[in-house]
C-alpha cells in the first residue's frame, strides 16, 4: 500500500469498493491486472524479459476491475463446489502432463480473501497444483469435489541482493515466465522438482570452503538443460551471472518440469565462489588486477572490483581484525605471567626515504618470535615520517604497561630518538648486531675501492664475524670494547693487548701468512677510522649478546608481499595486511 495517506485512501476505496472496514488489516495486496500498462516503470523490461518484477510509477492507483472480477469469481466457484462428480482422466508419469483447466488470480477485493504476509512487489498470477495424483476408474463417484488453493511460494533468496547494483544486466539473459506463473515463482520448490535425485545432498552439509570446485564450460554445461528429464523433448533454458556464479533456470514447454540450479553455494545473498575468490586473493598478498587478467586471457567470468572491495570491507577485514584482537589477547596474557621479556621493536615505511605516508612499528617477543604489537602511524599525525618510529614505540610499550608486562630490555636499532627516549624511560636498550655489521661492512666496501686500500677488501669479511663473536662472548659493555678494538692489532699480526679485559687473543697461533697491515699506511688508517668512531664504540658497547631482531626483520620481508611499497592503500587496508594475511594462513 501506498505510504502518502491521499493515495492510501483512493487504494482502500477501490479494494472495498468505497465500503473500507475499520479493521481492514496492515497488509493489502492487488493484483497487476488492475492497473493499466502506463502506470508500470519497467514494464517493457519485464515484457523483453529483462526484469522479472513489475515496479509501479509512484501515485499509481487501480482502476481495472472487469477482468479481475471474473476471474475471481471463476476461481470462487471453483473452490467452493460440492457436488458429486468423476476425476478427470490424468495421465501419470511422473508428473502432471496435463494443464490445469482453469487458472487463479490472487486479488483483494474482499475482507474475505485478506492475507496477513506482506510483499515488496506486486502480486501476480500463481498457477494450482495438484499435490497428488491417483489414477480411479471413470465412472467412480466423488461425494466432494473441492479444490484449495494454494498459498503463496515462500520467496526465495535474493543472491543478488548484495551484487546486483553493480550493473542490473551484467551477463544476464532474458527471463521468460510462462503464462500463469508468477514472477516470484521458485521452480525450485515445486512438487515436482521435490522428486528429484537427493544422493548429492550429503555433501550439502559440508563447509563450502571444503568443497572442491572445477572450471566448467559453458557449452559443457548447457548440455545438462538441453532436454527435458521427464519427456526428453527440449527445453527453455535461461541463465543468469553474478560474477563467478551462473544461476540456470529449465522449463519444459511440453510437461511444465522446472528445475533451478545454482552453480554455488549462497551463503545469505552472497554467492560463495565470489567472497572465497575475494578472500584468497586478499589473504595471499595477490593483486585483484592482475588475477582479472588472467581470468580475461581465459575468458573466465569475475566479479567487479566494486564487490571485491565490498567482500573486503563487510567480510575480510573486520575477520582479520578480530583474529588479530584473540590472537593478541591471548600473547600478552602469557607475557605477564612472565617475570621478564625481552622484545625486539623496528619500524617498517611503506616506501623508502622521508617520504614515507605510513609506518607500521612492530613489537616481538624474541624468546618465542611471536609479534606481540603492530602500531600504524600516519606520517601526518606526528609531523613527518622521520618521527613515525618513535610514536610508535611509545604507544606499543604503552600498551605492554596496561597490560602490566615486565620488561627485561628491548632491542632496537640506532634510532637518535628511540635511544633518547628509552635513556630517559629507565628501560634497558641493546642494539641489533646485524643493523651495525651492515653498516660497517658498506664503509669497508666503499674504503676497500680507494687507492692503497686494497688489503681492507680481504679482512671484510673476518671483522663481520668478529663483530658477531664479540657481541655473543661479552657481557660486560667495557668487554665488548676491549674485544672488538683488538681487532685494530690482530690485523698487524699482534695478538697481545693493552686493555686487561681482554689482554690477548684466544685463536691459536698460525703459520700461514695473511695480508697482514702496517700502521701508518694508508689502507690501516682508514680502518682505524671506521672501526674506533666514537659513535661505534658507544654502539658497540650496547650490542645484544642474546636475542637479535632477525626473526622481525623477516616478518617485514613477509609484509612485502602483502602490502607491496609501490601500491597505495588505505589506513584500514593498510592495517589489515600487516597482521592479517600470515596469520588467516
Amino acid at each position: 500500500m501506498p505510504s502518502v495517506e491521499k493515495e492510501n485512501n483512493l487504494w482502500l476505496d477501490f479494494i472495498f469498493k468505497g465500503h473500507v472496514p475499520e479493521d481492514h488489516g496492515r497488509f493489502l495486496f492487488v493484483c497487476s491486472k488492475h492497473f493499466t500498462t502506463d502506470m508500470f516503470m519497467n514494464f517493457s523490461q519485464v515484457q523483453h524479459g529483462y526484469a522479472s518484477k513489475l515496479m509501479l510509477n509512484p501515485g499509481s492507483i487501480p482502476t481495472i476491475r472487469e477482468q479481475a472480477s471474473e476471474d475471481t469469481s471463476n476461481f470462487e466457484a471453483a473452490s467452493t463446489s460440492h457436488a458429486t462428480s468423476r476425476l478427470p482422466v490424468m495421465t501419470d508419469s511422473a508428473c502432471q502432463t496435463d494443464p490445469p483447466k482453469y487458472r487463479t488470480v490472487r486479488t483483494q477485493l474482499s475482507s474475505r480473501t485478506l492475507g496477513s504476509h506482506r510483499s515488496t512487489a506486486v502480486q501476480a498470477k500463481i498457477p494450482c497444483r495438484s499435490v497428488g495424483v491417483e489414477t480411479l476408474p471413470l465412472e467412480v463417484p466423488v461425494p466432494f469435489l473441492t479444490s484449495t488453493p494454494l498459498k503463496r511460494p515462500p520467496k526465495r533468496p535474493r543472491v543478488d541482493l548484495e551484487e546486483e547494483y553493480e550493473d542490473p544486466f551484467e551477463g544476464s539473459s532474458s527471463l521468460v515466465f510462462s503464462e500463469g506463473q508468477d514472477a516470484t515463482y521458485d521452480p525450485a520448490e515445486s512438487i515436482t522438482n521435490a522428486t528429484e535425485t537427493t544422493a548429492m545432498s550429503g555433501q550439502e552439509q559440508n563447509p563450502p570452503q571444503t568443497i572442491n570446485a572445477y572450471i566448467v564450460y559453458e557449452t559443457c554445461l548447457m548440455e545438462l538443460f538441453e532436454s527435458c528429464p521427464v519427456c526428453k523433448r527440449v527445453c527453455d533454458v535461461q541463465t543468469r551471472r553474478i560474477g563467478t556464479f551462473i544461476s540456470v533456470q529449465q522449463l519444459c514447454p511440453h510437461c511444465q518440469f522446472t528445475r533451478n540450479w545454482n552453480s554455488q553455494p549462497v551463503l545469505g545473498s552472497t554467492p560463495v565462489g565470489n567472497l572465497q575468490l575475494s578472500v584468497a586473493t586478499y589473504v595471499n598478498g595477490a593483486s585483484f588486477y592482475k588475477l582479472s587478467k588472467v581470468f580475461k586471457a581465459m575468458n573466465m567470468q569475475l566479479c567487479k572490483y566494486n564487490t571485491f572491495r565490498r567482500h573486503a570491507r563487510m567480510f575480510i577485514e573486520p575477520a582479520i581484525v578480530s583474529y588479530w584482537q584473540k590472537s593478541q589477547e591471548g600473547m600478552l596474557q602469557k607475557l605477564h605471567a612472565e617475570e621478564k621479556v625481552i622484545v625486539g621493536g623496528d619500524m617498517r615505511a611503506d616506501s623508502p626515504g622521508h617520504s614515507a605516508k605510513f609506518g607500521s612499528y612492530t613489537m616481538m617477543d624474541l624468546k618465542n618470535n611471536k609479534v606481540v604489537d603492530l602500531q600504524l602511524v600516519q606520517s601526518n599525525e606526528v609531523g613527518g615520517s622521520y618521527h613515525m618510529e618513535l610514536e610508535g614505540l611509545k604507544r606499543s610499550l604503552e600498551l605492554l604497561k596496561e597490560r602490566g608486562v615486565t620488561l627485561d630490555c628491548i632491542v632496537t636499532d640506532r634510532h637518535l630518538q628511540i635511544q633518547k627516549f628509552l635513556r630517559e624511560s629507565s628501560i634497558t636498550q641493546f642494539f641489533d648486531v646485524w643493523h651495525i655489521e651492515k653498516g660497517i661492512s658498506k664503509q669497508l666496501e666503499k674504503a676497500a675501492k680507494k687507492k692503497d686500500c686494497e688489503k681492507l677488501r680481504g679482512w671484510v669479511k673476518s671483522i663481520r664475524n668478529h663483530i658477531y663473536w664479540t657481541a655473543a662472548t661479552s657481557t660486560t659493555g667495557p668487554e665488548r670494547v676491549a674485544k672488538w678494538t683488538s681487532i685494530l692489532n690482530h690485523v698487524q699480526d699482534i695478538h697481545s693487548h693493552d686493555d686487561p679485559l681482554f689482554p690477548k687473543c684466544l685463536h691459536p697461533l698460525r703459520i700461514a701468512q695473511y695480508q697482514w697491515m702496517a700502521a701508518g699506511t694508508p689502507a690501516f688508517h682508514k680502518l682505524e677510522t671506521i672501526l674506533s668512531t666514537k659513535r661505534i664504540l658507544k654502539a658497540v658497547a650496547k650490542l645484544s649478546p642474546h636475542h637479535q631482531t632477525s626473526s622481525l626483520e623477516s616478518f617485514h620481508a613477509v609484509i612485502l608481499r602483502f602490502a607491496p611499497k609501490n601500491v597505495v592503500f588505505p589506513f584500514l587496508g593498510m592495517l589489515c595486511r600487516l597482521p592479517g594475511s600470515p596469520a588467516l594462513q
